[in-house]
């Protein structure tokens, strides 16, 4: 599997756990659980290897990728009823393909507009962490 030992993603340290909990893994990616909770059911979806744009990847590698990102989207939906699902794919200041999916609610934070990681984090319990990553197995069949 293609690495890079700078990547954040690629090294899998105590940097990305502190900021996301593992989930589960798919065929091409893994996904992980934000800490941070303030739009309830965020997570980040990676690509498995060292990819920093969707254009970088075959048709097949971009289909299946995009595929296990539509069940995510799915699950969350099932999951949390947000009214919209907010996508993105940055990677200017950590270069590896990932994706970050926002729930987001009418009347709730940032709707309308970008989500945004200037206010104050919710952090949750180690139990409540535990629910919702069990929640999301199952909803995943994982």
């Amino acid at each position: 599997m293609l690495k890079d030992d700078n990547c954040f993603y690629c090294e899998d340290g105590e940097k990305r756990k502190s900021l996301m909990i593992e989930i589960c893994k798919f065929e091409k990616s893994t996904l992980y659980l934000n800490r941070d909770q303030k739009h309830l059911g965020r997570v980040v979806l990676k690509y498995h290897e060292h990819k920093t744009d969707p254009s970088e990847l075959t048709p097949e590698e971009n289909q299946k990728f995009f595929s296990e990102l539509a069940c995510v989207a799915k699950a969350i939906m099932e999951l949390f009823h947000p009214d919209k699902i907010n996508y993105a794919i940055y990677g200017d200041g950590v270069p590896h393909l990932h994706v970050h999916i926002v729930p987001k609610y009418k009347d709730g934070l940032h709707w309308g507009g970008p989500f945004l990681d200037t206010c104050e984090k919710k952090l949750l319990s180690d139990n409540e962490y535990e629910e919702l990553i069990a929640k999301f197995k199952q909803a995943l069949g994982k």
